[in-house]
């Protein structure tokens, strides 16, 4: 659920759909990336942020997607 680059303004924190919010301090963000784009009215990282955050859901899917047929190929 990571995104190589991280989120705006730190780059260091590479979770997409949780984090700590950039300007609510320690307070949980969802999807912060995008949240944080829309709060601050910035249309264009929002549609970033969102194909940001598709992209590691995506990633994620295919991994449990693998997971599920590896499981599914011991049982059978």
């Amino acid at each position: 659920m990571t995104i190589a680059d991280g989120l705006p303004r730190r780059g260091w924190f590479r979770h997409a759909i949780y984090a700590p919010g950039f300007y609510t301090g320690y307070g949980v963000k969802t999807l912060p990336g995008v949240r944080e784009a829309i709060e601050q009215r910035n249309w264009k990282e929002a549609d970033g942020q969102i194909a940001a955050a598709a992209g590691a859901i995506n990633a994620e899917a295919e991994v449990l997607e693998r997971a599920a047929m590896q499981m599914e190929q011991l049982v059978h």
